[in-house]
């Protein structure tokens, strides 16, 4: 049946993938909600691939469940293929066609009324960007850049106008402007489509998606929001500010007295004392130290927290799962 308001539109519950002697996928379980957008984050070879895979009834699971749109992505595959839109990391395209012949066929193929897909053709290469310059759609396929391939890719999975799209590296050797182009088409696709977006460009991800998702070594290690992920980055929070006024020993030892306050390490500059304050448990010391200073009568000219970065996380929760693994297989 297909989910109700209050169901995920995605469902996978002990999800497992063995290739011979393998373990690709280990016992991963998530759910994606309606119109959310989510990040599946992971290095090389975590299982990112395969669990779209997966997903999309490409490829069966050895064990574990998952449903997309309320229907069993192995016992009712037709179904699920009906409702996702899956644009792989590599967008097979057939050169020798054009960009309106392809997808007008493509068309054909999802079962898209004939006396409809002229109309479901134009609507997608509005879309996505293909309808300009105006003999883009006449172009070959082979004779386009790898941007206007990926849009194509995308123009493609949209046809049917699926509740579900998975998209697998969509933003993969475009260059700059590219990737600002499809990272503000895809953000606008979560208004009529719930969308798995993999990726391991950190920063495309975290402008993008609502919900991210860490997989390494075939498991879940995280999940939340980019400002969750950040706050469970190991360390002390950590106060940076520039003062003069005093001694640099006299404002470490000022500054070092405040309770909220640890370690405080002291660099010169020019004619400031540069301050990197540790701070106790999850406190922020700003105000304290702003006080502080306005009562010796010293002289701020920077003060701020320094955050975490979704990088600083990612590379830290990886690094603990590929030791855990290697510990675990030695």
């Amino acid at each position: 049946m297909p989910p109700t308001n209050g169901s995920p539109m995605i469902d996978v519950k002990n999800l497992t993938k063995w290739y011979g002697p393998v373990l690709a996928v280990d016992d991963i379980s998530f759910h994606v909600d309606r119109g959310q957008i989510v990040g599946f984050l992971g290095p090389n070879g975590a299982g990112k691939s395969t669990t779209l895979r997966i997903l999309t009834s490409f490829l069966p699971a050895t064990g574990g469940k998952a449903t997309v749109a309320g229907f069993d992505v192995l016992a009712e595959s037709m179904e699920v293929r009906r409702r996702i839109g899956y644009m792989p990391e590599s967008v097979p395209l057939y050169g020798e066609m054009r960009v309106r012949e392809y997808l007008t066929y493509r068309a054909a193929l999802r079962e898209i009324p004939r006396r409809e897909r002229r109309a479901a053709v134009d609507r997608v290469a509005q879309r996505c960007w293909l309808s300009e310059p105006e003999d883009m759609m006449r172009r070959r396929l082979d004779q386009l850049s790898r941007g206007y391939k990926q849009r194509v890719g995308l123009a493609d999975v949209l046809l049917h106008n699926p509740p579900v799209l998975i998209l697998d590296e969509p933003t993969i050797g475009l260059d700059p402007a590219q990737i600002r182009a499809m990272r503000d088409l895809i953000t606008g696709l979560a208004a009529e489509h719930t969308v798995i977006l993999s990726s391991h460009i950190l920063a495309e991800v975290e402008q993008t998606c609502s919900h991210l998702i860490i997989i390494a070594g075939g498991r879940i290690v995280a999940a939340g929001t980019s400002g969750e992920l950040r706050q469970r980055v190991i360390g002390p929070n950590r106060i940076i500010t520039e003062m003069k006024g005093a001694e640099p020993n006299v404002l470490a030892a000022d500054v070092g007295g405040l309770d909220s306050v640890g370690d405080v390490q002291v660099q010169r500059a020019g004619n400031w004392t540069r301050l990197m304050i540790a701070a106790n448990d999850d406190s922020d010391p700003r105000s304290a130290i702003f006080q502080l200073a306005a009562k010796k009568d010293y002289t701020i000219r920077e003060l701020r927290r320094e955050v975490a970065s979704l990088e600083d996380f990612f590379v830290q929760i990886t690094y603990e799962q590929n030791t855990q693994t290697t510990d675990q297989s030695a």
